[in-house]
């Protein structure tokens, strides 16, 4: 039985360019991706608890797999976009932001890095 899912605006547009380009439905453009991360969560090289670790910043990313890696850099392109959407989160990134070698997107979506003269002390 189908089922309606509600899905950002962001994320319809890289559903709809990844759909295209792949030559699939949307629908099975989404039902690819889930395959995929499906696939990857039974991996024995996959352990989410890890990235979560890693996006509490209680472990470093390059301690990850590389499967676990994408998903870690996944959640922090999320985060990224979407930074108000938890408060928490949105706090941990402004503060992150305001340190020497910070990377992030300005309000134009250029990749910026913050340099040790520009950065803000606290």
């Amino acid at each position: 039985m189908a089922q309606s899912v509600k899905l950002s605006d962001g994320e319809m547009r890289i559903i709809r360019r990844e759909a295209e380009l792949q030559s699939r439905s949307i629908a099975g453009q989404i039902t690819h991706w889930v395959r995929i991360g499906r696939a990857i969560e039974r991996s024995p090289n996959f352990d989410y608890e890890r990235v979560r670790a890693a996006l509490a910043a209680a472990l470093s990313p390059d301690a990850l797999t590389l499967e676990e890696q994408t998903v870690w850099l996944d959640q922090v392109d999320g985060h990224l976009a979407e930074p108000g959407a938890d408060p928490a989160v949105a706090a941990a990134f402004d503060d992150l932001a305001k340190r020497p070698g910070a990377a992030g997107r300005d309000a134009d979506g250029n990749l910026v890095v913050i340099d040790k003269d520009t950065a803000e002390t606290s």
